[in-house]
């Protein structure tokens, strides 16, 4: 039976270490690239808008993930509020840039662990954390103490990819699924569309040392469902702002053929995009095409691909914070 390697962590007293480490990290803040270096601990906050305690804007059963993550009863999915990115696309803006409002969602370390257990309780064969980067430390802490009270499911870390190689280090044995988006290929696209430096540099970066701890193989569990490894989703947008050819050539080259890609085709006009000229519009199946033709020239065979239609349907509405996804 799969055992998370966090227990070992525990039972070892390496846990209580890392949590300290991370959380004194936040006095000067370098959690993620952005380096703000305020004193969260004292609440001051910058680029993320976020103190020391966590912000949990919703915390659901989710089915609208990979296949062998949701299974039959779904991923446990908390969504943290607020983020290090300002994509002018981002499908969950409501809770991702509405900082003022989602200050009335933090909740305390033993609150957040509660709803991991509450999660594990309902069935979820992992616990899902989103937009995880900038609330790192505490997301460590609430592991720490949710273990005594019977956590046992997979850590799935489900980011933007604009991640610290230190603080990523720190988290080698306490996450088990890493679910990073490669979003670009140039950086100027990063600064224009998510208002982020360097954020080739600083992915890329995230997704090698994710590949160090976790390699190719995907880790199946009895049930069919993963357990262990790294999946790299890859969101095509339009007029290849993505970058598509030059992402998947950096994965096939600097990690493997062999690493587990998810492919999505879900892109709308939401938020900000709507309004850009470049982004206003969904996908072509022409664009969509020619990246699944790069899978099969660069020779590509682990993973998913989402079905063209798929913009249809992942559009979430966290006006309802008890079901956001209804379709």
């Amino acid at each position: 039976m799969f055992q998370p390697s966090y227990l070992k962590l525990y039972e070892s007293g390496e846990l209580k270490e890392r949590v300290e480490k991370l959380e004194a990290m936040l006095a000067s803040c370098n959690i993620c690239p952005r380096d703000c270096r305020v004193n969260r601990l004292n609440d001051e906050i910058a680029a993320c808008y976020s103190g020391y305690k966590p912000i949990v804007s919703a915390y659901v059963p989710h089915f609208g993930e990979e296949p062998q993550l949701v299974g039959t009863h779904g991923v446990g999915n908390i969504f943290f509020g607020n983020c290090n990115l300002r994509c002018v696309y981002c499908q969950n803006y409501q809770i991702s840039q509405n900082w003022r409002v989602e200050k009335k969602n933090e909740v305390t370390f033993e609150r957040l662990a509660e709803m991991m257990i509450e999660l594990q309780g309902k069935g979820c064969h992992s616990i899902g954390l989103v937009s995880p980067t900038h609330f790192v430390p505490q997301i460590v802490k609430a592991v720490y103490l949710a273990i005594p009270m019977g956590l046992r499911l997979p850590l799935v870390y489900n980011t933007n990819a604009y991640d610290s190689v230190e603080v990523l280090k720190l988290l080698d044995g306490i996450i088990d699924i890493y679910l990073p988006d490669l979003k670009y290929s140039e950086d100027e696209m990063g600064w224009q569309y998510s208002k982020v430096k360097e954020y080739v540099r600083h992915a890329r970066a995230a997704l090698k040392e994710m590949y160090r701890q976790m390699g190719s193989e995907l880790i199946l569990g009895e049930d069919g469902l993963v357990k262990r490894g790294l999946i790299i989703r890859h969101l095509v947008l339009p007029n290849d702002i993505a970058g598509s050819k030059e992402s998947l050539k950096f994965i096939r080259n600097e990690l493997s053929n062999r690493v587990t890609l998810s492919i999505m085709s879900q892109y709308y006009p939401t938020h900000k995009a709507k309004n850009l000229p470049l982004l206003d519009r969904k996908i072509r199946e022409s664009e969509y095409d020619k990246v699944l033709q790069l899978l099969e020239k660069l020779e590509f065979e682990e993973g998913w691909i989402q079905d063209f239609e798929s913009t249809d349907y992942y559009r979430p509405d966290f006006d309802n914070r008890e079901q956001p996804f209804t379709r």
